[in-house]
């Protein structure tokens, strides 16, 4: 297992680059921040009041390999990455990137694992405003997991620590399925360069039989124009998150009731639709 790796691009130092932090982006994997946090880091990239913070949880010793990297070691992959997000975190200006480097199996099953209280920690230091991390409804089992122990690192702490915001993001399951009242709709428009910029950092895996930047612009731009049938495109880019804001602070096993309330009103919607075309 690679040691944790700490990196505050503008050299400050660990204490004050944590605690400047007002958005803070908790992923799996290196490179799921820039895919599913782009609001955030797009939000602080010119401000000086503003500063987006990152925490990456696994090594990426699991990922998928072809071409240049398709015999390349575990351990080497896992440095390659860790590089790879060092880099991306200097083009975004990020106040600092976290590297757990948790093997994947090893958080199976977050509850009571070292990587709570790592978490923990860290949330405790930065005292972010806004927390984005993945939606429960995630089909990526390690996605859901890191969510599992985001939340149970905020449950521990006092109140006067927790964010005002965590927003759950799409990632390896889009989240246009949710009913419109229920999305929140984040405007990334403007911000293709930046965009471009930080997923093309990513050459292990898009070299690497994935090409996660091309798919990424795709569904923000997909998002925008699909969102509404009647208007016009009032953004030319979007994310779409779950506020996940009502469990801070609230057990995690709510985390299932929770979610399932999304897909139970998406289903009431569509049968309200077909009873009403029915003349029911």
């Amino acid at each position: 297992m690679p040691a944790p790796d700490f990196h505050v691009p503008d050299g400050m130092e660990r204490g004050p680059a944590l605690t400047r932090t007002t958005h803070l982006g908790i992923g799996a994997h290196q490179d799921d921040l820039e895919f599913m946090a782009f609001h955030g880091i797009a939000a602080c990239l010119h401000s000086n009041e503003r500063w987006f913070g990152g925490i990456i949880c696994t090594d990426g010793a699991g990922s998928s390999r072809t071409g240049p990297y398709a015999e390349m070691s575990d351990e080497d992959l896992c440095e390659v990455r860790m590089r790879e997000q060092r880099q991306a975190a200097d083009i975004g200006r990020y106040s600092f990137i976290a590297q757990l480097n948790y093997p994947s199996a090893s958080i199976s099953h977050p509850l009571g694992t070292p990587i709570v209280s790592d978490l923990r920690e860290l949330i405790t230091s930065a005292k972010p405003d806004v927390i984005y991390t993945h939606n429960p409804a995630d089909k990526h089992a390690t996605h859901v997991r890191v969510l599992v122990a985001v939340l149970a690192a905020i449950q521990s702490l006092p109140s006067t620590d927790r964010p005002s915001a965590l927003y759950g993001c799409e990632m390896w399951r889009g989240l246009d399925w949710m009913d419109d009242a229920d999305k929140v709709v984040m405007d990334v428009s403007g911000h293709g360069h930046l965009a471009s910029a930080l997923n093309g950092v990513f050459d292990s895996q898009i070299a690497g039989g994935k090409r996660y930047d091309l798919a990424v612009a795709g569904r923000r731009k997909a998002n925008a124009t699909l969102l509404d049938s009647h208007r016009g495109d009032g953004m030319t880019d979007a994310a779409f998150a779950m506020d996940l804001s009502p469990l801070i602070g609230k057990d995690p096993s709510d985390l299932v009731d929770f979610t399932l309330g999304f897909v139970s009103r998406l289903r009431s919607n569509i049968e309200n639709q077909l009873n009403d075309a029915f003349g029911g």
